[in-house]
């Protein structure tokens, strides 16, 4: 479980084929704390396992199914991503509950100042529409973010500069995918209700 809150941004150092699946190589030195084999880390926004640590750089398994959800596969030496360490018993949720688990894969249409902030639009798949409201949460690239305005698919976030200056999105260009997750209790709402009523309800 995360909170959507980012922690630090760290840069792929390897990429590695692993058949059809793909191992990373990421910088988390800026994450700061005592990280083990086997701990939660999200790269920008996906739960992932850390498989190895050497000297400050996490390696990471990408399996098929995170390689077809997400746009790590894309992902290239030098490239940034959001980091947050998996939420400890006792600390606080600042952010929302984020799982890491990907709903989708949007994409920028209107980007901001990476100093300044702004208005950041973007267009997220169709399917995930019908959870996205007007002030409520959504994350992406693993930001926990309010949702100011909707227009079809698209949605407007309001950045501010700290936000722009700390994370990826602030570098996020018209065009850029960035990893959509909805507000899980959305979901879990609409599937008990189509339970008890059917999904014509």
């Amino acid at each position: 479980m995360f909170t959507g809150l980012v922690q630090a941004v760290g840069a792929v150092r390897a990429r590695t084929a692993v058949g059809d699946e793909l191992r990373l190589d990421v910088d988390i030195r800026g994450l700061g704390g005592a990280f083990r084999l086997g701990d939660s880390i999200a790269l920008s926004g996906v739960c992932c396992t850390v498989i190895d640590l050497r000297d400050g750089v996490a390696g990471f398994h990408l399996s098929r199914e995170t390689l077809v959800r997400t746009w790590l596969g894309a992902a290239k030496v030098g490239d940034q991503v959001n980091l947050e360490g998996a939420l400890r018993a006792g600390e606080p949720l600042g952010g929302h509950l984020v799982q890491g688990h990907v709903d989708g894969v949007g994409r920028v249409v209107g980007a901001i100042d990476r100093h300044d902030g702004g208005d950041l639009w973007a267009e997220v798949p169709s399917a995930l529409r019908r959870y996205c409201v007007e002030k409520g949460s959504i994350t992406l690239d693993g930001v926990s973010l309010t949702i100011a305005g909707l227009d079809g698919d698209k949605l407007r976030i309001a950045i501010i500069p700290h936000t722009a200056q700390v994370t990826t999105l602030g570098s996020k260009r018209p065009g850029d995918l960035v990893h959509v997750e909805v507000d899980v209790i959305a979901k879990y709402v609409e599937n008990m209700l189509a339970a008890r009523f059917g999904s014509a309800g």
